[in-house]
């Protein structure tokens, strides 16, 4: 067995921690921590309420694959691609709902620079992750 490059254990770890904000807000969301909550603007407060189920589905699929891409990373699993890309999916998904059909897509308009930009960060950090996770299975690093 080959011996793990260095690169695969600093983009496991980053994108491990990366990944458990995502796995942090989703659990401290669905269980209505009101400490955490109290920080959120009114208007995403009203748009986690009256979300379907299957915004909350997607949502939790976009993030839970996420970790479990990178945990599979560090493990050298050749699944960690399709990890990726299932996290994608559940993305693209709930950000259907988020920007687009909740309050007739006024969270982009209510959002602020920071959230903005957060909101187009996560998809380009993922579509890279799963780039990497593809290119490190043909190389042969993930099996």
């Amino acid at each position: 067995m080959s011996k793990t490059p260095i690169h695969l254990w600093i983009v496991g770890l980053l994108s491990l921690v990366w990944n458990a904000g995502g796995g942090f807000d989703y659990i401290m969301t669905q269980t209505a921590n009101a400490e955490y909550l109290a920080q959120a603007p009114t208007e995403r407060l009203a748009m986690l309420t009256d979300a379907p189920l299957w915004f909350n589905a997607t949502w939790a699929i976009g993030v839970w694959f996420s970790v479990l891409g990178s945990l599979l990373l560090l493990l050298r699993s050749r699944f960690a691609g399709s990890a990726f890309a299932i996290s994608l999916l559940g993305l693209v998904a709930s950000s259907v709902y988020t920007y687009g059909i909740a309050d007739g897509g006024s969270m982009m308009a209510v959002a602020g620079p920071g959230a903005i930009a957060f909101a187009i960060a996560i998809p380009v950090v993922l579509i890279a992750l799963w780039l990497y996770a593809r290119a490190a299975t043909k190389s042969g690093v993930l099996r």
